[in-house]
């Protein structure tokens, strides 16, 4: 790649040098004084409209402290209030039931299980987790399905 050097050009009345068309050295047909005129018109217009002079932020006028609450102090205040049946706030625990079916995890590895053993009924995601299933003895599969809180269908 070469280098070119730039021809000096002669600087005009303003600041800056007069700008060149392509490249090629020659000025432009614009004078330095009509771009200096339109940089200065254009710095007048950008007045921000939507800052407001008289505005002054609430909690600069006060002098007064905020007292901060916490967590139990405005569940007890909201337990105080008089709620709807149907309303849902923090102290409520009860949610309404989801549309979703929930996901079932293998109980082996905890992987997303696709297939559930119609012996046992326990959850698994791969063959050779059927297999390992198949092994197990009842108390050990109980076991896995006491640890899901499913009941146990073995007896």
């Amino acid at each position: 790649m070469v280098k070119r050097k730039r021809p000096n050009t002669p600087l005009g009345d303003g600041d800056s040098a007069p700008s060149s068309v392509g490249g090629s050295g020659v000025p432009s047909p614009v004078s330095v004084a009509a771009a200096d005129v339109t940089m200065e018109e254009v710095k007048e217009e950008k007045k921000p409209i939507f800052k407001d002079p008289d505005f002054q932020h609430s909690s600069k006028t006060s002098n007064k402290k905020r007292a901060w609450r916490s967590l139990k102090q405005i569940v007890t205040q909201e337990r105080a209030l008089q709620w709807g049946e149907d309303f849902v706030h923090y102290s409520t625990i009860d949610a309404p039931p989801s549309f979703k079916p929930s996901k079932k995890y293998s109980d082996i590895s905890g992987l997303l299980a696709k297939y559930t053993d119609p012996q046992t009924k326990l959850y698994y995601a791969l063959a050779e987790e059927f297999s390992t299933i198949r092994s197990l003895p009842m108390d050990i599969a109980a076991g896995y399905l006491a640890l899901r809180r499913a009941n146990n269908p073995m007896g």
